[in-house]
């Protein structure tokens, strides 16, 4: 059997070698995490490894990571900036939001032009309303897409209650970080792996594989370089990072389910994540504390 050909994913290699990082595509490899932490050493900061053929991808808590060739955007991106030690640990964080950013705007893509066609319609209106009417104010209005699209802490991404996106960060032997994605970007309903999967396609995203795979890629490294040189340069940047990561996290305001790496299991009120990163939790009997590694399940979605 032959060996897929990778795509050229163009938009983002042009990225990453503007920005003078590497950019390695495989048409298929068993893991882009393994390949990154093994050849960090020399490489320099941003550069990716990504393929959409993994055949031995780990998530979270060392769980393995379906992912149909083809059919899953699989990507690792090289971190070295110099970070403060909590900065560091807000990396996983940034990263999800980075990916839920992606989303949404390959959401958001699918209305632009329904999006377009009622904005003509409504300047036609006013013109033929006359003035009075052009000069008043636009509706604000919140972008469908962005309501759908949240992320449950640390970083998995939903779209419309299901995952389409888990994020796993890795320490190199030089200390960089890799930080590892998956998408489900065109996997029909039928073949998704878990009940509480997703995909782009089953959420209404209708272009190519390859396409959408390199619009998804070139958008999440962008955001994730933008919030990594928030939290280097510190003060208001960072905390502009930090404030749109609460933003986005739609676990904060939930009834929820904590499971611990001791084996026990909580059931709380998700209260905010502090400055740590943590999930701030409010149990059964209004006790308050701060959770830094847990496995979360929404209650409202169990």
């Amino acid at each position: 059997m032959s060996t897929p050909v990778a795509p050229s994913f163009a938009r983002a290699r042009a990225l990453v070698e503007a920005a003078g990082g590497t950019f390695v595509a495989h048409g298929t490899t068993g893991s882009t995490n393994a390949d990154l932490l093994r050849d960090a050493p020399g490489l320099p900061d941003g550069s990716v490894v990504v393929t959409l053929d993994q055949t031995a991808g780990r998530g979270r808590l060392d769980r393995s990571w379906v992912a149909p060739a083809g059919e899953t955007l699989a990507a690792s991106v090289l971190v070295r900036a110099a970070l403060e030690p909590r900065d560091r640990g807000w990396l996983p964080l940034v990263a999800g939001a980075a990916v839920r950013d992606a989303v949404v705007r390959a959401l958001a893509g699918q209305d632009g032009d329904q999006h377009q066609d009622g904005a003509q319609l409504q300047d036609g209106a006013q013109h033929e309303d006359g003035a009075q009417h052009r000069a008043a104010e636009p509706q604000v209005r919140a972008d469908p897409a962005e309501q759908r699209v949240l992320v449950k802490w640390p970083n998995d991404v939903l779209v419309d209650g299901r995952k389409v996106s888990g994020v796993l960060c890795q320490v190199a032997e030089d200390g960089s970080v890799v930080v590892g994605v998956g998408v489900n970007t065109t996997i029909p309903a039928e073949a998704l792996p878990t009940p509480t999967a997703t995909s782009l396609l089953v959420a209404g995203v209708t272009e190519p594989a390859t396409t959408l795979a390199d619009a998804v890629l070139a958008d999440l490294w962008t955001g994730l370089q933008e919030a990594v040189s928030g939290l280097a340069a510190g003060g208001a940047a960072a905390d502009a990072v930090r404030a749109h990561v609460r933003a986005v996290c739609g676990t904060v305001g939930q009834r929820v389910r904590l499971e611990l790496p001791d084996g026990s299991s909580v059931e709380a009120d998700a209260t905010g994540i502090d400055d740590d990163g943590r999930i701030t939790i409010r149990d059964r009997s209004g006790v308050p504390r701060g959770v830094a590694v847990g496995d979360v399940t929404h209650l409202r979605y169990a």
